[in-house]
């Protein structure tokens, strides 16, 4: 297991987006955009992934412990703030509408059947041709 999969694993338990990632980090005073922080959840083999190394790891879990517990000045309940975080999930999906499908009015076609297909005369395309091998004949 490498750094990689501790962050993906860390992002999914506590429900974290990459803009909130990007919180923790500033407390720490480690500075990442969202693209690079992104390139480090895609798989092995994809062109722009990144491995994460121990000191971005390092200030991740730093940042984590100031977000979850607070400062000694300023102490948080860690349960609450994920709890918080759960219900902005929450929120974010109830918020999306949902596009309605709304169903045709057209008729229902019956299944294609053979013999219900009109029968049509068979156009010539090509007249009918003598041809004249250079040969006289006489009929």
């Amino acid at each position: 297991m490498n750094n990689n999969d501790i962050f993906k694993k860390l992002r999914v338990a506590l429900q974290l987006r990459d803009d909130q990632i990007e919180d923790i980090l500033k407390l720490v005073d480690f500075r990442m955009s969202k693209g690079e922080i992104g390139n480090f959840f895609r798989n092995a083999d994809h062109p722009k992934y990144v491995e994460c190394g121990d000191q971005v790891l390092r200030n991740f879990l730093n940042g984590l412990v100031i977000h979850l517990r607070g400062t000694k000045e300023n102490p948080k309940n860690a349960m609450e703030i994920i709890k918080q975080n759960q219900s902005e999930v929450k929120n974010k999906t109830i918020e999306k509408p949902k596009a309605e499908l709304k169903p045709k009015a057209a008729p229902k076609k019956k299944p294609f059947n053979p013999k219900d297909k009109k029968q049509t005369p068979k156009l010539q395309v090509v007249e009918k041709v003598q041809y004249k091998n250079g040969k006289n004949k006489k009929s």
